[in-house]
């Protein structure tokens, strides 16, 4: 039999062991979330034990990959996909004592504070984080001095002008992209509140490179977004990360959506009398 050499890449050796049948029935978004956990976790001190959220994972993928390769614990959280599927994948993965699947908003989280090590989310936070009060809220679930990372695709610099002619016809039918930022956009975002301490945010070299790679082999028939890809080479589109430590000593607001506003309600006329 041939060897299969899909989704091979030097870059990202963990990834490569991983069969590419598995990779394909674990899609569930538009980047290989393996070669993004990988590239991630490469900067990250990661240890034998420490519990991780992987917030918005997926189809647990990525969840999978930070078990067996960091031998840490790993809460398998997602809004859209099945944690009844994600539990069978995981099981079949013969990782049910270390990953655990969770169905939850990332705005109604059901951890306690101060309860993770290490917060990772892999293309899924510009989905939910650009909200200016969201990073207040998701920290309090890290431990003082613990980090909150971040790999996604995202922009090579902010895009202030009109939208360059090659991006508009996959970026008019893709609202998502609204939301895709620069890492040097992420940093600001997250610095502002004085919530975290950027340790780094970058981009992925020719990580556009990936990003056609990736959707060649999964989504071939999806001419509109390659085109715009391969149109842009890089100078607007790739994959950014950011990776911040909790301050040991900042106090976290309630967040805003989670306050409720006392009432009691007194009747009082409507109109004014007439004098």
């Amino acid at each position: 039999m041939p060897f299969d050499n899909r989704f091979l890449n030097d870059q990202f050796p963990r990834s490569n062991a991983y069969h590419p049948d598995w990779i394909l029935a674990s899609v569930s978004g538009g980047a290989n979330s393996l070669w993004l956990t990988e590239w991630l976790t490469s900067v990250l001190d990661l240890k034998h034990g420490m519990n991780v959220l992987d917030l918005g994972c997926g189809r647990a993928a990525s969840s999978i990959f930070l078990a067996r390769e960091y031998g840490v614990s790993v809460w398998a959280t997602d809004l859209w996909c099945s944690a009844s599927e994600n539990q069978q994948r995981i099981r079949d993965a013969d990782m049910a004592t270390s990953v655990y699947p969770i169905h939850a908003d990332a705005r109604s989280l059901p951890f306690a504070t101060d309860f993770f090590d290490v917060i990772v989310s892999i293309d899924s936070f510009f989905y939910f984080g650009t909200d200016d009060h969201y990073l207040n809220y998701l920290a309090r679930f890290v431990k003082p001095g613990g980090v909150i990372a971040i790999a996604a695709a995202g922009l090579m610099h902010e895009i202030d002008g009109p939208l360059p002619a090659h991006l508009q016809s996959w970026w008019a039918g893709e609202r998502g992209m609204l939301s895709l930022h620069s890492a040097a956009w992420w940093r600001r975002h997250w610095e502002r509140t004085g919530i975290v301490d950027i340790e780094l945010a970058d981009n992925m070299p020719d990580g556009w490179q990936r990003w056609i790679q990736w959707h060649n082999l999964i989504a071939p028939d999806n001419r509109v977004e390659i085109e715009a890809v391969l149109s842009d080479r890089g100078e607007h589109l790739g994959y950014v990360r950011v990776v911040g430590r909790r301050r040991p000593n900042v106090g976290l607001d309630d967040p805003v959506w989670l306050i409720s506003v006392p009432s009691k309600y007194e009747q009082k006329p409507l109109l004014r009398q007439a004098p």
